[in-house]
């Protein structure tokens, strides 16, 4: 299966610090006893437009996905529903939900650390994002900050499964 261009090393030097923030957000979702997933928007001139981590719980809300909170910031930020030149950077592959929102909001990019073999769709177990059906097609750059990303997630999972 193709997940991507596997983030060289000039790649996870320009997204590591991008995916650190990202990484601080999902530790946002964990301390509020959900999934441990976070994202940032990056405009196209590096800046964050939008900062996101998974709040389902809290919200009672089925789509607070890390990335679809921070595609709204970002959105919200630019004044456009239109992320054109923008990129997402995201701990976790992202699912067909949010696969689809980062190709209706015309992305450049997406970023993302740790692969989901169970319910990923930017390579893994689908690939939304290159479907060639679609209309916008963003790049996608995979693995950055890999195992720094899976460790909370493992973590957090490992926790239910004890009770």
């Amino acid at each position: 299966m193709e997940f991507g261009i596997p983030a060289t090393d000039e790649a996870a030097r320009e997204y590591e610090p991008s995916m650190r923030l990202a990484l601080d957000e999902a530790r946002l979702a964990a301390r509020a006893g959900d999934v441990p997933v976070g994202a940032v928007v990056l405009g196209p001139d590096g800046d964050v437009l939008g900062r996101g981590h998974n709040d389902r719980e809290r919200t009672c809300d089925p789509t607070g996905h890390a990335e679809i909170v921070a595609m709204r910031e970002a959105a919200s930020a630019l004044g456009s529903w239109r992320l054109s030149g923008c990129t997402l950077v995201v701990t976790l592959e992202p699912c067909t939900m949010c696969a689809g929102a980062a190709v209706q909001a015309r992305l450049d990019r997406v970023v993302y650390g740790a692969i989901d073999e169970k319910a990923g769709a930017v390579g893994s177990l689908w690939d939304v994002v290159r479907d060639r059906r679609l209309n916008h097609r963003p790049e996608v750059i995979v693995g950055v900050l890999a195992e720094e990303c899976a460790a909370p997630l493992i973590e957090f999972f490992a926790s239910r499964r004890v009770r």
